[in-house]
């Protein structure tokens, strides 16, 4: 069973703070989003989250199976999607996949054919990444967050780039692979989280 929990936690750049005072409880199983305008700091919270960024206060703390995580390890138990993150866009598909899982296990039930056929993406098996439109490229990013056996999963403007056909695929997704794992995404588009139980606003995190 996972656990990640915020508590009272902040962070500042140079003077600023982005969000202050904020805490979360989340678990397996559970959908939450972090909502707020464009700059408001959402990105930076997924940041945190996933421990590529320190808090400048508060605790970040992990566990799994009653065992709290040392924040080295956190890596091995999440999967991450978001528009900062580039994909190596020299590899092909099928090399790029290869690679991942060497990292990451697949999940369950589920073979690197049977990824590609799902993300829509069988024409392109041996087609460099740089290749891509930045529609197949979207897809990618959350396949490799959907389809990897992390408990947690962050999700940063999940839709961006995706016609409306995508959209409703990344909805699929959510019902048919998301039920077993934690959720948190960052967003304000309705559409990517009108399915999660608790809906955060940053703003309220602010300093007024």
């Amino acid at each position: 069973m996972l656990s990640v929990k915020l508590e009272g936690a902040g962070k500042k750049f140079q003077r600023e703070w982005i969000f202050r005072n904020l805490s979360l409880a989340l678990k397996l199983g559970s959908k939450t989003a972090i909502i707020g305008s464009n700059g408001s700091g959402k990105s930076t919270l997924i940041k945190c989250l996933s421990s590529q960024m320190p808090l400048t206060e508060g605790k970040l703390s992990f566990n799994w199976k009653q065992k709290e995580l040392a924040i080295e390890d956190v890596y091995k138990y999440l999967s991450i999607s978001a528009p900062y993150l580039d994909l190596p866009e020299e590899f092909s598909l099928k090399e790029f996949l290869k690679f991942h899982f060497k990292f990451k296990t697949p999940s369950e039930g589920l073979n690197i054919q049977q990824i590609i056929e799902i993300m829509y993406l069988e024409n392109a098996v041996n087609k460099p990444i740089n290749y891509f439109s930045s529609g197949m490229k979207q897809r990618l990013k959350l396949g490799l967050c959907f389809f990897s056996n992390s408990p947690l999963m962050l999700l940063d403007e999940p839709t961006s780039n995706l016609d409306e056909r995508g959209i409703q695929w990344y909805r699929d997704l959510i019902h048919q692979y998301g039920g077993n794992k934690c959720i948190f995404i960052a967003s304000n588009d309705k559409r990517e989280f009108d399915f999660c139980e608790e809906i955060v606003s940053i703003e309220d995190y602010k300093l007024k």
